[in-house]
This record gives C-alpha cells, structure tokens and sequence, in this order.
C-alpha cells in the first residue's frame, strides 16, 4: 500500500473514534510538508467531514514527554476534534507551556503536567500516560 492510502487510512479510523467519542482529539501522523501535502489535507478535510468532525493543520504541534522529541519536532499533523472546546483545550495547554518556558518554570511536576494534559485530551487512561511518559528516552531539552 502506498503511504498516501496508509495516511487516509488512519485518518479515518481515527475520526471514526472521534465521532464515537472515544476519543476527544485524534492526531494524524507526523509527516513532513511538501508538494504532496496539498493533497493530504483535502482528504482530511473530505474524511473529517465526513464524520461530522473538525480538523486543524498544526505545524507547531506540542512537544510534551509524552512522546519522542525526533518523532514530531518540525513535523506536521493534523488533529481531528468534534467539538470545538476540545481546540480551544489544546491551544489553551500550548499556550501554558510557552508560559512556563518564558517564566523558566517548565520543568518537574509542571512539566509533567503539560504531558499529562496533553494525554487526557488524547484520552488515554492515567495508566498509559504515564508509561509513555516513563518510557520516552528522548524527550525534549
């Protein structure tokens, strides 16, 4: 299968789980925008759509130790929401992690919280949040 139909794939699935509610903010695969991307990003909004859900291209995704550092640093995705607050969430959380970094306090339990955060809004369990975050070996600097 090519990766253009793996992407589309996922990005179904995904808003399929989203309309459902099982999960609140869903995330495309990390990717890197070239010629192509165009392409992706009228799928996503055809697919999101499709499902009653809203997308969002991010560019700028939140880093959090939640995952590998080389995984999305300078990558795009897109996330896919159903209802609005739950954008309003994310960007609200970005917004308080470059606070912490301005007032040189993101580190500790803030830091942690922020990926914290970040895992509820991808609505995993308490349990796997903090496995992801225990078992990142490359977190960000």
């Amino acid at each position: 299968m090519d990766q253009f139909s793996y992407a589309c794939g996922v990005m179904d699935a995904f808003n399929e789980v989203v309309k459902a509610g099982v999960k609140k903010l869903a995330l495309s695969h990390p990717f890197i925008w070239d010629e192509d991307s165009d392409k992706l990003v009228i799928e996503a909004e055809k697919i999101s759509s499709k499902y009653g859900n809203h997308m969002m291209v991010e560019k700028e995704l939140l880093i959090t130790d939640l995952f590998p550092f080389s995984s999305n640093k300078g990558k795009v995705v897109i996330l896919f929401y159903r209802d609005p607050y739950v954008l309003d969430q994310y960007l609200d959380l970005k917004k308080k992690k470059e606070k912490l970094i301005a007032q040189q306090e993101y580190k500790g339990e803030k830091r942690k919280q922020i990926a914290i955060e970040f895992g509820r809004l991808l609505s995993y369990s308490d349990e796997a949040i903090m496995s992801y975050i225990e078992s990142n070996n490359e977190k960000e600097e």
